[in-house]
């Protein structure tokens, strides 16, 4: 038998054991996985090249206080301004939901089209849906949870304004971002509401990045001091304010991941102590054949190391092929339209298992070491 027989050997001789020491690394790596992406998610949302270009203006006192119509003029004269959008959050309860679904928006659809150009959708249903007042468009992972065909008519609950709206779709719409919202025409909102001429907030499209600064400071000087002051803000900024309201997130995953992996590390050391302790007249008959101590210690490495890598394998594994496969909007019912396993994060827990392996095996490794070849024979007789 060649050394790498007998640590395989060694390794498989309490099959039970090891079966559960590779599952308990492959489950925690799994969660550890799963929060470091949940993490990244929300702290990271998905960005493009015309995320770049877009610029949130809202109402400089809260995002929940609305703005006056007669903005819209002013910000279109700016320079360096190619298209700008109302975007009202209506927030209606559709069928038997108890809470929003999915979320609507009422929009401007000619100027929608030139601000959010990544949401593709069919020229024709693009037309129709321009056309017709009291359509709207959805977006595809919403349409497909909900059974919804072109030509159906949708009735929304209103929750936040206090108006029911009754909507057709004229179009289903695909986005690389989001494919869960629709949107529908804010003049048809407006009518509804009594012609009170407000809209939730302003989405802007700059024409380069290097424009949008200069886009951003122009729009807040053009209502500094008026009875409406806006706040403008670059997308990913807006949407990281949103995280923001959640608390400290960052801190509270990492926090959990830091215990899971000093969990990991109590329960698979104690696993390898107990393994070594049931050898150690073999390790003991190793040094008394000349074996030296950086051998013995990788023997011991080697068997530890495996182990954890072997879980890595299962663990981060499987949750690339989990979340690569399965409908992840449908799966968190929205919360999540990506949940994309990078290779950082794969790496990452390779790492973690890793250094479980080195430091698992270092409490066994000291205890083989410090015990004479006499003592050692003695342990298990």
């Amino acid at each position: 038998m060649n050394l790498g027989g007998f640590i395989v050997k060694n390794a498989l001789r309490n099959k039970r054991r090891a079966v559960l020491t590779v599952l308990s690394v492959a489950v925690s790596l799994f969660l550890l996985v799963t929060l470091q992406v949940a993490l990244r998610e929300m702290t990271q949302p998905a960005q493009d090249v015309d995320a770049s270009l877009r610029i949130a203006v809202r109402n400089k006192v809260s995002i929940a206080t609305a703005l006056p119509e007669r903005q819209r003029g002013v910000i279109e004269k700016l320079p360096g301004v190619v298209a700008v959008t109302p975007l009202t959050f209506f927030g209606g309860k559709f069928k038997d939901d108890e809470s929003v679904g999915f979320a609507q928006f009422a929009v401007d659809p000619a100027s929608f089209r030139q601000t959010f150009v990544e949401a593709r959708l069919p020229e024709e249903e693009r037309a129709a849906w321009e056309a017709d007042k009291t359509s709207c468009i959805i977006g595809k992972d919403s349409a497909e949870r909900y059974g919804l065909k072109v030509g159906q008519r949708i009735h929304l609950i209103g929750t936040l304004w206090p108006t029911d709206l009754e909507l057709k779709v004229a179009g289903i719409f695909v986005s690389p971002l989001d494919s869960r919202n629709a949107f529908f025409h804010q003049s048809y909102l407006d009518e509804a509401l009594g012609n009170r001429g407000l809209v939730g907030m302003w989405w802007v499209r700059a024409e380069s990045a290097e424009a949008a600064p200069g886009v951003i400071e122009a729009i807040d000087r053009a209502f500094r001091n008026t009875s409406a002051e806006v706040r403008a803000e670059t997308e990913r900024a807006f949407q990281m304010g949103f995280v923001s309201m959640w608390g400290n997130i960052r801190v509270l995953i990492t926090s959990i991941c830091t215990v899971v992996v000093f969990t990991l590390v109590l329960v698979t050391a104690s696993t390898m102590s107990m393994a070594i302790r049931e050898r150690f007249r073999e390790l003991a008959v190793l040094k008394a054949l000349g074996f030296r101590r950086g051998e013995l210690f990788a023997v011991i490495l080697a068997e530890s190391f495996g182990l954890a890598i072997t879980g890595a394998v299962v663990g981060a594994g499987g949750a690339w092929l989990l979340y690569s496969t399965v409908p992840i909007t449908t799966l968190t019912a929205g919360v999540f339209p990506t949940f994309e396993v990078t290779p950082r994060i794969v790496g990452i827990s390779f790492l973690v298992a890793a250094l479980l392996g080195v430091v698992s095996s270092i409490a066994p490794t000291i205890s083989v070491l410090r015990a004479s070849v006499v003592e050692g024979l003695k342990t298990l007789d």
